[in-house]
């Protein structure tokens, strides 16, 4: 029977960053791209408790019209150094190489690959950073959005450590809750950040609630929605694995 005990995770959490740390960089410094929302919020206080805010770097990167989405005063909260990174320059050279382009390549910019342009152009920058400031990047991707595929691979499903990977947007809240992080951060309604955006769940037609209990095994959704989450997930897998190999 499904139990989640977010005391226990959380202390289990930290102690398991301190240790990848210890394996895989001692001494070297977190890097989190800051979104403003829940998961970015929730594991910037996890490495700040794991490893101390010295050692843990917040990377804001708005792309050209966009704001910061308080990114910045999620890393003054934690007392963390914060980088602004505005990809605006890095997208518009992109889109205008392909309209330089266009009549010789035979294409035009996808309208789905101008919307996985910036988190990509975005997990270039992080590295670039990490790189430069002796750095891990770490991802901030959950469970329930791996599990209907709603990451851009190459993007934000990139990093060196997924510490998130395998609790849902449910448990994370209560572990953020429990850490004391501001309602307004934990409990932000996401949303894509594209022009006329909608919220994940009025783009899902499901809630994050309904596809948790799902995922846990504690209730089954009406089976028009669990059709659609089951299709979600089959067609995305391939964003979870690498790229398949000869032999």
């Amino acid at each position: 029977m499904y139990s989640f005990n977010a005391a226990e995770t959380r202390k289990q959490l930290v102690e398991w960053i301190r240790n990848w740390f210890e394996r895989n960089g001692k001494g070297c410094n977190a890097i989190i791209g800051l979104s403003g929302g829940k998961d970015s919020t929730i594991m910037c206080a996890l490495c700040v408790e794991a490893l101390g805010k010295e050692r843990v770097i917040g990377v804001g990167m708005p792309d050209s019209g966009q704001d910061l989405h308080h990114a910045d005063e999620v890393a003054q909260h934690f007392g963390i150094r914060f980088l602004e990174a505005n990809i605006g320059g890095m997208t518009t050279a992109l889109k205008q190489l392909f309209n330089e382009n266009a009549e010789r390549w035979g294409c035009e910019m996808s309208v789905q690959a101008e919307q996985n342009m910036p988190p990509r152009l975005r997990m270039v920058t992080l590295y670039a950073i990490s790189q430069s400031n002796n750095g891990r990047v770490m991802g901030t991707c959950n469970l329930s959005e791996n599990y209907i595929g709603y990451l851009t691979k190459f993007g934000d499903g990139a990093s060196d450590v997924e510490p998130l990977a395998e609790l849902t947007v449910t448990e994370l809240l209560q572990i953020g809750d429990l850490m004391g992080i501001p309602y307004k951060w934990v409990h932000k309604v996401p949303t894509d950040d594209l022009p006329h955006s909608k919220t994940d769940e009025e783009k899902f037609g499901f809630t994050y609630a309904t596809l948790d209990k799902y995922i846990r095994g504690i209730e089954e959704p009406d089976p028009e929605t669990k059709a659609k989450i089951d299709r979600m997930h089959r067609n995305n897998l391939f964003k979870l694995k690498p790229g398949e190999v000869f032999g």
